[in-house]
């Protein structure tokens, strides 16, 4: 191999560039054009399939609706944006409020009143007889006829009238239990009535004829928060309406009254016993509620219960 490398009518090449030669692989060429040839011209090999490739690949869009990204990249952090708005929410509170803690500290104190008043004065005892005022009429103060004696209130009997041997009124007067057993759940309405605050109730019974009977009970609550009388007319007035545990009507109303009503039951026939017809009186006027009832064997007028209550009403 040794003499097939060296030419004997030129120069020796350089042994550096024969070795480019053999290791690219090409024809031998002309001395000019090898002897520029040096280690940049290996480069440009990769440059034309670079370039190329993004040429040739489909636009990014097909990537983007199908929800795969063409290349992962580091997952950005969620909740960033939130929480930099609940911290900013938080900060401007805490310092609007210290903000308005410092204004009203630098603001000079508002004086409160005297809490002595002199301009004030009393008698050093009471006034003479005859320098008293005159109480508030009853149209003014409607109280002032309830708190006497509340029997005297009641409606006189009618003549011919004769008292009725009723065991629950004693003198006119007329015990809170008395009262609840007139009312099919007694232990309901002597708790509910209690709970009310009832102060007492005056009562009245007589006989009319052969078989009519007449009851009126004045129940008197006393004054606080609770509107006593007020509550326990609409709550016997709620179920009137219905037929099983009242008249089964609206009634009507009782001239003078504002929540008053008279009711007129349907008959009640058993075999082997006379007929029961029973008429109701609700309303209420301050702090008392009136309650009228009737009972005979013949049919009741309108008139007899609806006169009855507006007589009741007009004494109290």
């Amino acid at each position: 191999m040794e003499p097939k490398d060296t030419i004997p009518d030129g120069p020796a090449e350089p042994p550096v560039q024969v070795e480019a030669q053999v290791q690219a692989v090409e024809p031998p060429a002309p001395a000019p054009v090898v002897a520029p040839v040096t280690e940049p011209v290996v480069e440009p090999a990769p440059v034309p399939v670079a370039v190329a490739e993004p040429a040739v690949e489909p636009a990014p869009a097909p990537v983007a609706e199908s929800g795969a990204p063409a290349t992962p990249g580091k997952p950005r952090p969620r909740g960033r944006t939130t929480l930099l708005i609940a911290a900013a929410a938080v900060l401007g509170i805490a310092g609007g409020t210290a903000v308005g803690y410092g204004v009203q500290a630098d603001r000079a104190p508002t004086p409160l009143p005297a809490l002595s008043q002199p301009n004030l004065a009393y008698p050093a005892k009471a006034l003479p007889a005859d320098k008293v005022p005159d109480p508030l009429p009853v149209s003014q103060d409607r109280q002032r006829k309830t708190e006497g004696d509340l029997r005297e209130l009641l409606v006189s009997k009618p003549s011919g009238a004769r008292n009725a041997r009723f065991p629950f009124p004693t003198k006119g007067w007329m015990s809170l239990d008395a009262y609840a057993r007139e009312f099919k759940s007694e232990d309901y309405m002597f708790e509910t009535l209690a709970e009310a605050d009832v102060r007492r109730i005056a009562a009245a019974n007589w006989l009319q004829g052969q078989y009519r009977g007449v009851g009126i009970r004045l129940v008197q609550f006393r004054s606080g928060a609770e509107l006593g009388a007020s509550d326990h007319a609409n709550n016997q007035l709620d179920y009137m309406p219905y037929a099983k545990e009242g008249a089964g009507n609206a009634g009507d109303p009782i001239k003078g009254s504002g929540n008053g009503r008279y009711f007129l039951y349907k008959a009640v026939n058993k075999p082997g016993y006379l007929p029961v017809y029973q008429a109701r009186a609700i309303a209420q006027r301050g702090d008392v509620m009136l309650d009228i009832n009737i009972f005979d064997t013949a049919p009741i007028s309108k008139k007899d219960i609806r006169t009855l209550a507006e007589r009741q009403l007009e004494r109290l």
